[in-house]
């Protein structure tokens, strides 16, 4: 672990930026909200969040996150000493954020994606890390820095959220180890799941419900896969966040080997969501200059919805499923 060049480059930084990936998930969302707190309680120090994308209500709870700027509300044209990317598998992940990253004159790269190639100054990857939170708890441990019990809240919840609340394949020994020892710094988990998993809205759960009503299957059910268009998110006001959890619900069908969410960002622009039992969708993701990881990856097509889906399946009948 880096961490005399992490302790070093920090402590002679005047002003520090930490960016998470854009539509943000627990992982980077806890993971930059922790270092927010780490960096605070270990060098007296404040430093500016960024998340291109707006924050989901679900997250609101984590110390620090009101924090979080957008580009409209942070100073573009400043050259930052220090930036740091968390849990962003690949430069284009920040979007338009990429401006501060490139203006820093250190750059830090903390991630846990096997797709990450290390983009950085400084790189610390650990792809058998469960989340970026796990890597995180490794880190400041190894760094001797102190965890308040704000911070282990940030790190449990994205260890929690990558995990899938402890039931992925990535729940190893060391993901099981690093929330066990957050909760002995005073997390509830009962608490934090509830807030996690249990807060959906009404509309959240019934767009999702009409989501999941429209799936269409192939490959003898071993695919399955749901559309998510604009004007249906804005006839449910379904919330920012609607997808989430949602190509886990398709995935849990006993005969799907693949799921996978098309949703409408623009008429020739659509993201992609991929799950998985066995087949690597981090690799069919990468085609498209996505990532992630073996089982659960994205990635963003210049196709419009009908397009990206026949790509997408195009791509999978090329694998053994």
């Amino acid at each position: 672990m880096e961490c005399s060049q992490l302790n070093d480059i920090i402590k002679s930084s005047k002003n520090i930026l930490v960016i998470s990936h854009i539509n943000p998930d627990g992982d980077t969302l806890g993971s930059i909200c922790a270092m927010f707190g780490a960096i605070k309680d270990n060098f007296h120090k404040e430093c500016d969040l960024l998340c291109v994308s707006k924050v989901p209500k679900t997250f609101e709870y984590l110390a620090n996150v009101s924090r979080i700027k957008t580009l409209e509300n942070i100073d573009t044209s400043r050259e930052y000493d220090l930036v740091i990317n968390v849990d962003v598998a690949a430069i284009d992940r920040i979007g338009e954020a990429k401006i501060l990253f490139d203006k820093g004159k250190f750059k830090v790269n903390l991630d846990h994606h096997k797709t990450n190639r290390g983009y950085a100054d400084l790189n610390i990857i650990n792809p058998e890390a469960s989340s970026t939170g796990e890597l995180l708890c490794e880190i400041f441990k190894s760094c001797g820095w102190k965890i308040s019990t704000e911070t282990a809240v940030c790190l449990y919840t994205a260890i929690l959220t990558d995990t899938g609340s402890f039931k992925y394949d990535n729940t190893s020994a060391a993901a099981l180890k690093a929330a066990s020892d957050m909760v002995a710094l005073g997390v509830r988990p009962a608490d934090i799941y509830k807030k996690v998993y249990e807060s959906s809205s009404k509309n959240h759960v019934l767009f999702q419900a009409y989501c999941i009503s429209k799936a269409e299957f192939f490959e003898n059910d071993k695919i399955v896969c749901t559309t998510v268009y604009k004007k249906d998110i804005e006839k449910f006001k379904a919330p920012e966040d609607c997808t989430e959890g949602l190509c886990e619900k398709l995935r849990a069908i006993v005969t799907t080997e693949v799921a996978f969410i098309v949703k409408e960002l623009g008429p020739t622009l659509s993201k992609i969501s991929m799950r998985s039992k066995n087949v690597d969708v981090a690799e069919i993701c990468e085609v498209f200059a996505g990532g992630g990881h073996k089982l659960a990856a994205g990635c963003v097509i210049k196709a419009g919805v009908k397009d990206a889906v026949k790509k997408i399946l195009a791509e999978i009948r090329k694998r053994e499923i």
